[in-house]
């Protein structure tokens, strides 16, 4: 058998690109033509009842992942939010409270978790995922800052002002260099299956820091189309997640679409 490139960042520099920033709105295309993605999604695979936690994204609340939830339970998956209201940063209460969800779930479920993080709600996820290990089946993230480099967020400053003004003064990087943001930052190649799904046309985080550096047996990178405000209602990316969530425990594989998955996606990628 070949031997796997190694899975690599994005090589995207700077910002996302000033169109797909100011094209975000789009999203709410994406949320209305949801209903056209029914076959594609009919089509994706049952899952095996394990937990799955979704983590909403910055400024948003378990409303937001309603299509999520609706989609990923009618496919047999015991769906959980993070219970935790809406996500107004990298906070401690917030940092200390999801492993403990995690552990709780698995400990009523005696089945391992997986993680599914929307923007901000990734970065939680995987340093939910670092401090709870021996609990976690799988990670997926969606269009989310998992790569930040040491220079800084690369969002626009639209998006780093909020920031600042919702959850710290010195904005997002004073939260990434806190000890536990870094310290789950610097181990952000953990040995559980995880996949960054991520767009170019992402116009509040970049591709370059939604994308990861990882093993190929681990770790894995997917391009979808669309925005970011607009992923969680993309039904190409609950297709994908669907996917990613159905393969079994301890034999994990890299995304290799088939069928009408894998028709629709090279279309768009």
């Amino acid at each position: 058998m070949p031997r796997r490139r190694p899975v690599v960042r994005h090589a995207h520099v700077g910002t996302p690109h000033v169109l797909s920033s100011l094209l975000e709105p789009r999203g709410l295309l994406e949320m209305a033509l949801l209903p056209a993605s029914l076959p594609l999604l009919m089509e994706a695979p049952q899952g095996d009842g394990h937990p799955v936690l979704l983590v909403p994204g910055f400024m948003a609340s378990e409303t937001s992942l309603i299509a999520l939830k609706v989609f990923l339970q009618r496919k047999g998956y015991d769906v959980h939010t993070w219970g935790l209201g809406r996500n107004v940063g990298f906070r401690s209460k917030h940092a200390n409270a999801l492993p403990q969800k995690i552990r709780y779930l698995h400990h009523i479920t005696g089945k391992k978790v997986s993680l599914v993080g929307w923007s901000l709600g990734g970065v939680f996820s995987m340093y939910g995922a670092q401090q709870t290990l021996e609990c976690v089946r799988s990670i997926i993230t969606l269009g989310s800052p998992v790569s930040v480099d040491a220079a800084g967020s690369q969002s626009p400053p639209a998006v780093k002002a909020l920031y600042r003004l919702v959850s710290h003064r010195l904005g997002a990087t004073a939260h990434v260099m806190q000890p536990k943001a870094k310290s789950m930052r610097e181990n952000r190649r953990l040995a559980v299956p995880t996949s960054c799904l991520y767009s170019l046309s992402d116009g509040v985080v970049p591709p370059q820091e939604a994308t990861i550096d990882g093993d190929p047996a681990l770790h894995e990178n997917i391009q979808v189309a669309g925005s970011h405000i607009g992923l969680g209602f993309n039904g190409i990316v609950l297709a994908i997640v669907a996917d990613r969530l159905a393969q079994p425990e301890n034999d994990w594989k890299p995304f290799a679409p088939t069928g009408l998955l894998g028709q629709v996606w090279g279309l768009t990628t």
